[in-house]
């Protein structure tokens, strides 16, 4: 038995002493690294569950951002039938309810005038002269001096090229068609039709088809044919009228800039590219998707009357938009800092437009 004994307790001994020595000669740095951190943040969207082009956007963002992590980074996306309030992103990415959010910076002028301005002015910048502004202009820089006051960061987030000017159910051939028209348009455009007389209003997104067919509203914009013959909206209202409000209508990111500032560089950079790069991506399909549906309208929805606003009618809506822009700009320091940014901006950029795409589309003679 003692024998038996000190056998088990040299051969304990020896595991031990052989143990230690291959501690003691382990190289440093080939210890086991300890797990990455993971983060989680949630989004909540203006829009319904799976909606299409713009619901796309932040999906495919989200894929991204789990990608280029390496599953570090997550972002769980409720659309509005979860948090249900479809324009109530801006309170709830402020308060921290929700760390991003996916919507239309037009959308909070309650909240903040200076945010009409980041999502499209009327007889302003197209798509691509804006995100020169945005990205070599000043105007990311502008965006992030009005949102950090709410504790907010906000980017581009898609883009859904020029709009149309809505679809209406009577036409409109003078400026006393406006009179009392009740119109669902959002951004500073309302405020241009409410100076010439109409009642615009806002509405979330899956209640306009039943708001114009039960005639709550008389007319309504939404974006162009990307979208707009999915919501059947050509069933109910005859006349189709090309744009002047949204000439490159931008959606934004928003997150609540302490939960982007207390992420490690490596992930706040992946969540501006894949910003970046969702926004691209939202303006080509929006791009695509509306090409393919206007091909559509003439052959499918004969009844559909493609209409343009008579001259008087448009130099009224430019006078009022100036003028509102004046007053606007002489109240408040920040706003007259944004307008002339932009109207500087465009004047640069729309001399190269006209002598290269104008150019280039007249000379075609189609």
């Amino acid at each position: 038995m003692l024998r038996k004994f000190i056998g088990v307790a040299i051969a304990a001994s020896l595991a031990l002493f052989l143990t230690a020595c291959n501690k003691q000669e382990e190289p440093v740095g080939e210890k086991a690294a300890a797990p990455a951190k993971t983060y989680t943040l949630r989004l909540a969207e203006t829009w319904p569950p799976n909606f299409p082009i713009f619901g796309d956007a932040t999906q495919k963002f989200a894929s991204m951002v789990d990608t280029m992590s390496n599953g570090r980074l997550t972002v769980r996306i409720d659309s509005k039938n979860k948090h249900k309030a479809p324009l109530g992103i801006f309170d709830m990415v402020k308060s921290g309810q929700y760390d991003m959010g996916h919507s239309g910076s037009y959308y909070w002028k309650g909240k903040d005038p200076n945010t009409l301005y980041f999502t499209s002015m009327p007889f302003g910048m197209t798509t691509p002269e804006q995100y020169g502004w945005f990205y070599y202009g000043g105007g990311l820089e502008l965006m992030q001096k009005v949102y950090t006051r709410h504790g907010i960061l906000s980017f581009p987030g898609g883009s859904t090229g020029n709009q149309m000017g809505g679809w209406f159910q009577k036409e409109i051939n003078s400026l006393e068609d406006l009179q009392g028209l009740k119109m669902r348009i959002p951004g500073f455009a309302g405020e241009v039709l409410a100076k010439l007389g109409a009642k615009p209003t806002n509405i979330p997104a899956g209640e306009l088809y039943t708001a114009l067919e039960r005639r709550t509203i008389d007319a309504l914009e939404w974006v162009g044919p990307s979208l707009d013959l999915r919501m059947g909206f050509h069933k109910i209202a005859p006349y189709y009228y090309t744009g002047w409000h949204e000439p490159g209508t931008e959606l934004q990111f928003m997150i609540n800039q302490k939960v982007y500032e207390s992420l490690p560089a490596d992930l706040q950079e992946i969540l501006r590219v894949a910003m970046m790069a969702a926004s691209y991506d939202m303006y080509a399909r929006s791009y695509h998707e509306s090409a393919e549906n206007w091909a559509s309208i003439k052959k499918e929805y004969p009844d559909v009357q493609i209409k343009t606003f008579p001259k008087e009618v448009l130099d009224a809506m430019r006078q009022a938009n100036e003028e509102l822009l004046a007053e606007r700009a002489a109240a408040d320091p920040l706003a007259r800092e944004i307008i002339e940014s932009q109207k500087n901006y465009m004047v640069k950029a729309r001399a190269w437009t006209a002598i290269s795409d104008q150019a280039y589309l007249n000379s075609l003679g189609d």
